[in-house]
């Protein structure tokens, strides 16, 4: 298995005091959903969410507040509502305006939630569907293609 250094980031981010939803960047291909799953390796429980999909996108578009979206993952998943270790895995974030939104609340009203979230191109996806983005209450970590400290690693 790889080993990416921006896991160590993420690590840190768990384990911060004030933590707000965090939102992994790059390009395309350059290992973000990899590495949050990685990550949530770290979790009891792990869910992704792929937002191209209909289906994992249809819980931000019914109009439900943050609370009850999380119930409504919750109870798809199989996960209980009081699990103290879990990690909500955004992919594809741009792919869905509101959930670009509801990032805002799940930091100004559920902040007990770890949501991580990926996405690529997201400038582009911003203009062309005029996307708000919550500025301020989600934090930015980039990921870049794998370093030669990583390559290393991988091939030793």
């Amino acid at each position: 298995m790889l080993k990416r250094f921006i896991v160590n980031e993420m690590s840190e981010w768990k384990g911060a005091a004030s933590r707000k939803p965090l939102v992994l960047r790059g390009a395309r291909q350059v290992g973000k959903t990899v590495a949050a799953r990685m990550f949530g390796e770290t979790y009891e429980r792990f869910t992704e969410l792929n937002l191209e999909r209909s289906s994992d996108a249809s819980f931000f578009k019914r109009g439900l507040s943050p609370s009850e979206i999380i119930q409504a993952i919750k109870l798809r998943e199989g996960i209980p509502g009081d699990s103290p270790s879990w990690l909500l895995f955004l992919d594809e974030i741009q792919e869905c305006p509101e959930a670009v939104a509801m990032l805002r609340y799940f930091y100004e009203e559920l902040p007990h939630i770890h949501v991580l979230a990926a996405e690529s191109l997201l400038e582009i996806a911003l203009q062309r569907k005029h996307i708000s983005f919550p500025v301020g209450r989600v934090e930015f970590r980039y990921l870049y293609p794998m370093n030669f400290e990583e390559f290393l690693a991988a091939t030793a």
